[in-house]
C-alpha cells in the first residue's frame, strides 16, 4: 500500500519555494541579470537560494557589489571569501571611482555615502548592460520598500515611480523591459528579519563576524551608538568622536551592515544565530529603525532615494 502521508511544509519551505521561483523567472525572462551581493545576511540568503535554484550549474548571472569605500573590512573580506568558495564571478564598482570621475560630489568628507550608491549602481548597469538587478530588500524593513513590487520596474533613467507599477496577480511576474530600462527583482520581499535569521539557522549559513556580539569601542551621538575610530583598508580612520563624546567599550552586534558612518550597532550578548533568533523575537524596534541612521533623516528619505535609482 502506498503511503500518502506527507510532511507539511513549514513557512520557511513556502518562502524558499517562492524565492526560488522568482529567481528562475528572472533567469527565464531577462537576458543579462546580475545579483547584488554585499556580504550581508540578506544577500547571503539569496546566494543559498540561487544555489538551490541553479546548482549543479553555474549561476546565470554574476555578482555585483557597489562598494562605498566605507564598508566594514570584516564584511568585505567575507564577501570575497564567499564568492571565491562559490566559484562565481564578482564585480566590484566603487563610489571612490565615481567621485574621481566627478559623477559623485560629497558635501563634506564625513557625509554618509549610502544614498550616493545609486549613481555608481546606474553607471555599472550602463557599463555591463544589465537588464535586471536581483536584490535582498524586504518589505518589512521600511515603508517605502513595502510599496514596491517583487519585480520593480525602473525607467531609462533608473528611476522608480511608486504610482506606476505593474500588477502581480496570482504570483505572475512581468520582468520584461525595453533597452535602457531595468528591473529590480526582490526574491525575499515577503520575508521578515525573523525569517532571515531562522533560514540562516536552518541552512547553517556562515556570516561576517560583526553580526555576532563582540566588544567594540563606541560613542553616543543623537541617541544612537556609533562605532569609534574604525580603520579602513586604505589606512584612513573614520567615525572619530567629537569633543565631549566619550569612547566606551561595549558589547554590541550589528543587525544590518552598510556604510560605517550611518550603520549603528545595538547592545547585545547574542553570540550565536540561535541567540539572535530569540533576541529578534523580542525586539520592538525595526531593523533599519534601530540601526540605519540615513533612513531617519525624514519619513520619505528611503522613498526619495529609491526614486533616484537606489536598490
Amino acid at each position: 500500500m502506498l503511503n500518502n502521508t506527507h510532511k507539511p511544509l513549514s513557512h520557511l519551505d513556502w518562502l524558499e519555494a517562492e524565492a526560488i521561483h522568482i529567481l528562475r523567472e528572472v533567469a527565464g525572462q531577462c537576458s543579462n541579470p546580475v545579483l547584488l551581493f554585499s556580504g550581508g545576511k540578506d544577500s547571503l540568503c539569496i546566494l543559498r537560494l540561487a544555489e538551490k535554484a541553479f546548482r549543479p550549474g553555474r549561476f546565470p548571472f554574476p555578482l555585483l557589489h557597489i562598494d562605498t569605500g566605507h564598508n566594514y573590512q570584516e564584511v568585505i573580506d567575507f564577501r570575497d571569501q564567499r564568492a571565491a568558495e562559490l566559484g562565481e564571478r564578482l564585480i566590484v564598482r566603487s563610489l571612490e571611482d565615481s567621485m574621481k570621475r566627478g559623477t559623485i560630489v560629497l558635501k563634506n568628507p564625513d557625509e554618509p555615502r549610502n544614498k550616493h550608491q545609486s549613481v555608481t549602481l546606474l553607471e555599472a548597469i550602463e557599463e555591463f548592460g544589465f537588464d535586471c538587478c536581483i536584490g535582498g530588500a524586504r518589505r518589512d524593513e521600511e515603508k517605502a520598500r513595502a510599496k514596491e513590487r517583487i519585480m520593480s520596474f525602473r525607467d531609462e533613467f533608473g528611476q522608480w515611480d511608486p504610482k506606476n507599477q505593474r500588477p502581480e496577480l496570482w504570483n505572475l511576474y512581468n520582468a520584461r523591459s525595453h533597452k535602457g530600462e531595468n528591473i529590480r527583482a526582490f526574491p525575499i520581499s515577503n520575508w521578515t528579519e525573523m525569517d532571515v535569521w531562522q533560514y540562516i539557522e536552518r541552512e547553517n549559513l556562515a556570516l561576517p563576524s560583526i553580526y555576532f556580539a563582540h566588544q567594540r569601542d563606541v560613542f553616543m551621538r543623537g541617541g544612537a551608538i556609533f562605532p569609534a575610530n574604525v580603520p579602513l583598508a586604505n589606512g584612513e580612520v573614520i567615525n572619530q568622536p567629537k569633543n565631549g563624546e566619550e569612547i566606551i567599550n561595549m558589547q554590541v552586534r550589528f543587525r544590518t551592515v552598510g556604510d560605517i558612518t550611518c550603520t549603528a550597532p545595538v547592545i547585545s550578548d547574542a553570540d550565536s544565530v540561535s541567540k539572535i533568533v530569540v533576541e529578534t523575537a523580542t525586539t520592538t524596534i525595526t531593523e533599519r529603525g534601530a540601526t540605519r541612521l540615513d533612513d531617519q533623516t525624514s519619513d520619505a528619505s528611503m522613498e526619495q532615494r529609491k526614486k533616484e535609482g537606489y536598490f
